[in-house]
């Protein structure tokens, strides 16, 4: 079966299913009809030649900097609901927390014919946004603010003025952090930055040894918690750069007997899944990361199309999520 073959039994050109296949203008009728030869035949055209055709294999790299989180997760699963609906693949890379995988990634899809990347973007140096600006592909960033190529980030820094400015305003004032690498700067630099800050407009110490960075996982918090503690036992509260993080020191004063809120309150960032159904249930901060997924594959598909649309960059709020742990 060829489309030749098909355009005969649906009595339309042959040049008529080239342009349903590779979704060229066509009107509602014919369209119907090619469709249906094609769903009782069972047709499905050579991808080869189609990429020989179109200089596209219908293929966008997403690469993410590691697979066991829900934020990402819901990032992802906005990349694949659009990609899937503009009969594009998704071909999934993890760095593994590794930033100097990202550049090895974003060569080996640049080698393999991907259309486009997507790229969750953790540690962005000169050298690495050089080498992107210099593919020929269509690269947008989520995650990070970057002047070029076209990105969508969260608003990292205020969303900790307000989470530091919640906590302060349930009367807490000793207040310790526990943050994440500052490779990241939105997560690890800017979310810290921002509690930094606001304690300081409200004239409340921040010694250097309460604020403690560590890697993005719950070990980090668990770990770290009781440091916190032996240096100040005066501590009333402790942020977290992310709600796993945040479950880590949760889990720990859980162990200890240490009540939360009464004795310690604990908040986080995120509105992961399980900060809802957490005892007791987490304070913490809603991006919209689903959107992000969403709203930067459309940022592609529509580079993809035409490539002399200018980059641009899209801020998206935040929502405080106010639970039990404060």
């Amino acid at each position: 079966m060829n489309i030749s073959e098909i355009a005969k039994m649906a009595g339309v050109s042959r040049a008529a299913v080239s342009r349903y296949l590779n979704n060229g203008y066509l009107s509602n009728e014919k369209r119907e009809i090619i469709a249906k030869v094609i769903a009782e035949t069972g047709y499905m055209p050579s991808s080869q030649a189609q990429t020989l055709r179109t200089k596209r294999t219908k293929i966008i790299g997403v690469i993410i900097p590691k697979i066991d989180s829900d934020s990402i997760s819901q990032i992802v699963s906005g990349i694949s609901e659009v990609l899937s609906a503009s009969g594009y693949q998704m071909l999934l890379a993890n760095t593994e927390n590794q930033p100097e995988k990202e550049l090895d990634y974003i060569n080996t899809f640049r080698q393999n014919m991907v259309d486009g990347i997507i790229l969750l973007g953790t540690s962005l140096d000169d050298a690495k946004l050089k080498n992107i600006q210099e593919l020929d592909i269509p690269v947008v960033i989520l995650g990070q603010f970057v002047s070029a190529p076209s990105c969508i980030y969260h608003d990292d820094y205020h969303a900790a003025v307000c989470m530091t400015e919640q906590l302060i305003k349930k009367g807490y004032h000793n207040i310790g952090y526990i943050g994440v690498s500052k490779n990241d700067t939105a997560v690890g630099v800017l979310r810290q930055q921002g509690f930094l800050d606001t304690m300081r407009a409200h004239h409340l110490a921040v010694p250097e040894d309460m604020v403690i960075t560590g890697s993005f996982y719950m070990e980090n918090g668990y770990e770290h918690a009781p440091l916190l503690l032996e240096r100040h036992p005066e501590l009333d509260a402790i942020l977290c750069a992310t709600d796993t993080v945040a479950l880590g020191v949760i889990k720990y004063l859980n162990e200890q007997g240490i009540l939360i809120p009464t004795q310690i309150a604990v908040a986080g960032f995120g509105d992961s899944r399980v900060s809802s159904i957490l005892q007791p249930s987490l304070t913490t901060i809603h991006f919209y990361y689903h959107e992000c997924g969403v709203e930067g594959t459309k940022m592609l598909l529509e580079k993809l199309q035409n490539p002399e649309i200018p980059n641009k960059s899209i801020k998206l709020g935040f929502e405080l999520i106010l639970n039990d742990s404060i």
